[in-house]
């Protein structure tokens, strides 16, 4: 197991699966897995299953959606099938190439899809698991459950209706040098047959204090705080494979999100600082962990495709459980807390798309 499949044992995921309602998925997954009969059935298995979290964990209810139950659900089916035994041949490579089917699968990166109409504004909004899981495997990151709730709907913008799809990125190094996010957004900046380039790429993440922040830029470089694995991968961010930019990574990347109108439009609870639009040398920075390379490696996609679109990051609110009593997973003030932030990046997402 991973370190992170490790945590599935502990008694709060436990009872975070139990109140999902998802903890028959991978006693079903793994059934399934046994019946497949070569590789191409076990990936037909996977990507069907993984399919299925992220469609349930979408319409999971009517409210705001809570990302920790696609988080911890996710897990149990990657050790299922870290531990499964299959009875035909299947080599190191063909094994780890299921594991990457099922996260993107499960992730919402098959279902960046637009409808065929060149009247509509395409969105992209991405989020990510919960972390810092090691203080309190009870988190929840709000950006995640932003994700889950905003995929799917509609917004008015300028007098045009902006269709929004979503995804969730994890905090996990390994996943970015291996080019998960140019992957999943290349061809919304790079269309092929069957896809569309889009109107807005707007990452988002998990800040650090009680409001919105929108950085100027992001850089390239990483910091020493651990991953979702406990790894630590101080240094440059790394080329991905097959990087449409020519040359070394420039040192940083300037958001192009209109920071000054988001701030004055997407206004509500909570404060949302970094309106000022990015100078010459000074602006807010997005930091160094996963989340600024997500954006950075955004920016960069959005540069090499020298697309003249909304694409920049938003740090949320931190959302905090509230309570002490490691039993209980949720308490008013958090659910209110998250609901509040949900609403105020939808306002934030339409102030960018109106600017």
């Amino acid at each position: 197991m991973t370190v992170e499949e490790s945590r599935t044992a502990f008694a709060a995921p436990q009872a975070i699966l139990r109140r999902s309602g998802f903890a028959a998925a991978a006693p079903l997954f793994a059934a399934d897995l046994a019946a497949a009969r070569d590789p191409e059935e076990a990936e037909a298995v996977v990507a069907a299953h993984g399919r299925r979290l992220w469609t349930e964990a979408v319409r999971q209810s009517e409210g705001v959606a809570d990302d920790r139950f696609l988080y911890w659900a996710r897990l149990t089916l990657s050790a299922r099938l870290r531990e499964w035994s299959p009875g035909f041949p299947l080599d190191a490579d063909r094994r780890a190439a299921l594991a990457e089917r099922l996260e993107r699968a499960s992730r919402g990166h098959d279902d960046l899809v637009f409808p065929p109409d060149d009247k509509l504004l395409r969105v992209i909004v991405t989020g990510f698991d919960p972390c810092g899981l090691d203080e309190d495997v009870r988190r929840s990151d709000p950006s995640g459950a932003a994700a889950l709730t905003l995929h799917g709907s509609v917004l008015q913008a300028r007098g045009r209706r902006a269709a929004v799809r979503t995804a969730v990125f994890p905090a996990r190094w390994r996943d970015l040098a291996a080019g998960m996010v140019e992957q999943a957004l290349s061809p919304h900046y790079f269309p092929v047959a069957g896809t569309v380039a889009a109107d807005a790429v707007i990452t988002v993440s998990q800040g650090r204090g009680g409001g919105f922040e929108l950085p100027a830029y992001n850089g390239a470089l990483r910091g020493r705080a651990p991953d979702n694995e406990g790894v630590s991968a101080p240094g440059p961010v790394p080329a991905p494979p097959g990087a449409p930019a020519a040359g070394p990574l420039p040192e940083r990347t300037a958001s192009s999100l209109p920071r000054r109108a988001v701030a004055e439009r997407g206004a509500g609870r909570f404060p949302v600082h970094g309106g000022a639009e990015p100078g010459a040398g000074a602006g807010p920075a997005g930091g160094d962990g996963v989340p600024n390379e997500v954006a950075y490696r955004n920016a960069l996609l959005r540069d090499a495709a020298e697309r003249d679109i909304p694409a920049g990051h938003v740090l949320t609110p931190v959302l905090e459980i509230g309570s002490a009593d490691p039993q209980e997973l949720a308490t008013p003030e958090f659910e209110r807390d998250r609901a509040d932030i949900v609403e105020q990046l939808r306002a934030i997402v339409q102030a960018a798309l109106e600017a």
